[in-house]
């Protein structure tokens, strides 16, 4: 006879209610849970805006006015400038080398230790794999063409833009369309494919540029730290366990679906590659942006360097298997 007493978790999230791949994501996750768990471990998700707004949810788990919550990583810079690195780096790790710098490379222990600070306990839960660069209403041909422009794009990568001349907004995914549609904001960048063209952005902005500001982001489920520590360790492992298999999962699903979404997608848009002197802008503005926010926290430069120490010992590897192998294969 199973013992163990029945727990109910509350769980915020930032996308509406069944949003694909991210808030089904979730949905199974918790359905995991309740069958692992033989139904002792229930937890009740709640859209964005339904309890907590969807970008208060960090606030409101951190608080206990509930237990946990599933969002991206990169919102929060905010709080601790550092907290970019751990949802991704523009022009850096891809999904997968980023969940191995956090779960080998040291990453997930600075990650609880400065989530610890806000009473707050993460785990990776999901990822999205490579997104694209944005839709834009006007060609970007040359570096020119950026200044003034009103961007939707969080994180890092919106700082690198800012210094490449944009002024990047930051913006809940149901209000993105439009904003966009009225001209409150002249570009956007989502995720890819599949969830771009269901939210219709072909209809408003012509030109899809390919990505290299979201490799590899990560999504968190992030639980109120006191309430994570009272769970009992069968609860916690069973979380853990949905967590990763949510995770790989997402990856999965975020690949079929992009790749689905894109057959459709590339005969009724213009595909396009940023010019190679805005590539370039952007990767020298990266390096200064890395410094300038390093210089002004010591938290922000100790992630970047377990992060730097990782990609050193990745890189030359990734180089003469991945990269080699993808130019072989053609």
């Amino acid at each position: 006879i199973n013992k163990t007493k029945k727990v109910t978790l509350k769980l915020a999230t930032s996308w509406p209610a069944h949003f694909p791949i991210m808030g089904t994501g979730v949905d199974r996750f918790v359905e995991r849970c309740a069958e692992l768990s033989g139904g002792t471990l229930e937890i009740k998700v709640y859209p964005k805006n339904i309890l907590v707004p969807a970008l208060q949810v960090f606030d409101a788990t951190s608080a206990a006015q509930i237990d946990a919550f599933h969002s991206g990583v990169y919102y929060w810079k905010g709080k601790n400038s550092a907290f970019s690195i751990f949802g991704g780096m523009p022009l850096g790790f891809t999904s997968e080398e980023m969940i191995t710098w956090l779960k080998f490379g040291g990453g997930y222990a600075l990650w609880r230790e400065l989530y610890g600070k806000f009473n707050l306990y993460p785990l990776v839960g999901g990822t999205t794999g490579p997104q694209m660069g944005g839709w834009f209403k006007k060609q970007i041909n040359a570096l020119a063409d950026l200044q003034g422009l009103k961007m939707r794009i969080p994180g890092l990568a919106g700082e690198v833009m800012e210094h490449l001349g944009v002024n990047p907004v930051l913006l809940p995914a149901g209000d993105i369309y439009t904003a966009l549609e009225r001209g409150t904001i002249d570009a956007t960048e989502w995720v890819g494919p599949a969830l771009d063209n269901m939210m219709g952005f072909s209809k408003v902005a012509p030109y899809y540029y390919t990505g290299w500001h979201e490799p590899g982001s990560i999504l968190e489920l992030t639980f109120n730290k006191t309430r994570w520590e009272k769970l009992t360790p069968q609860h916690q492992a069973i979380i853990t366990a949905a967590s990763e298999e949510m995770t790989s999962t997402m990856l999965q699903e975020f690949r079929y679906e992009n790749a689905k979404a894109y057959q459709s997608l590339s005969s009724v848009v213009e595909i396009k590659t940023f010019p190679p002197e805005v590539i370039d802008a952007a990767k020298k503005a990266l390096k200064d942006v890395l410094a300038h926010e390093s210089a002004k926290s010591e938290d922000f430069r100790r992630v970047l360097k377990s992060y730097e120490t990782f990609s050193n010992l990745n890189k030359p590897w990734d180089d003469i298997s991945t990269k080699n192998f993808l130019e072989i294969r053609g």
